[in-house]
């Protein structure tokens, strides 16, 4: 790829991230939400009990605070390497508690988690410009350090 080509692709990469990013955040909210507010944290606790998982309470109270919480963050594109990773672990649990029956979510399989978790790690290591990160401290560029529109501009 020339570096023509990777800067023209840099405004389409960051976009692309963003819808990503926005619509995998609402997924996840969408799911933490149903279990607060249809469920509550009585009901997804009952709910992870019978599924034999350990600590259910705590579980459940996790599984509400990640998915709405990370949602949020990744949705944000704030914090996006922890929203990252707890989404994914989230996901990860509810694939070895929830969905190991097989690889069709319509059979009780791992599709939909297994996506999901690994959309949100690969954006929150890869979730773009247009974040809020970038307008932190992490996330600007070190002094001295070339970026896409600095190379343009010298272009």
């Amino acid at each position: 790829m020339t570096e023509s080509t990777r800067r023209a692709l840099g405004p389409a990469a960051d976009a692309t991230a963003l819808i990503a990013r926005v619509v995998i955040g609402v997924v996840f909210i969408a799911h933490g939400w149903q279990k607060a507010s249809q469920m509550g944290l009585a009901g997804t606790t009952e709910m992870m009990a019978g599924m034999g998982i350990p600590m259910p309470s705590a579980a459940a109270a996790f599984a509400i605070a990640a998915e709405i919480g990370g949602g949020a963050l990744l949705l944000l594109g704030l914090l996006l390497p922890l929203a990252g990773v707890v989404l994914a672990a989230q996901m990860a649990g509810a694939i070895f508690f929830a969905h190991a029956q097989g690889p069709l979510i319509g059979e009780g399989g791992m599709e939909l988690p297994l996506v999901l978790g690994a959309a949100a790690l690969a954006l929150g290591f890869g979730g773009g410009r247009i974040a809020l990160d970038r307008l932190l401290p992490w996330g600007r560029p070190a002094a001295g350090e070339r970026t896409p529109a600095a190379e343009s501009a010298a272009a």
